[in-house]
């Protein structure tokens, strides 16, 4: 296997180290578990995230307080 070094920033580091699993956990695996996230996501639901992005943006949602007020009413 060949090897190379990359640059990060320290913000990119503390990330990285936050999701490690175990300590042991190298570097490149928690790379590839997070490619492999986002690979896995279809159109659809990529299309379906950016759609609620954008409502949240516009402010189209409600939070649960006022949802459940509703219902109840």
């Amino acid at each position: 296997m060949t090897t190379t070094t990359i640059q990060i920033s320290k913000d990119l580091l503390h990330d990285l180290k936050s999701r490690k699993m175990y300590d042991k956990e190298s570097y490149e695996d928690i790379i590839r578990d997070l490619l492999e996230d986002t690979m896995e996501l279809s159109e659809q639901t990529l299309a379906n995230i950016r759609t609620s992005e954008a409502d949240i943006k516009a402010g189209r949602v409600h939070t649960l307080d006022e949802v459940e007020k509703r219902l109840d009413a």
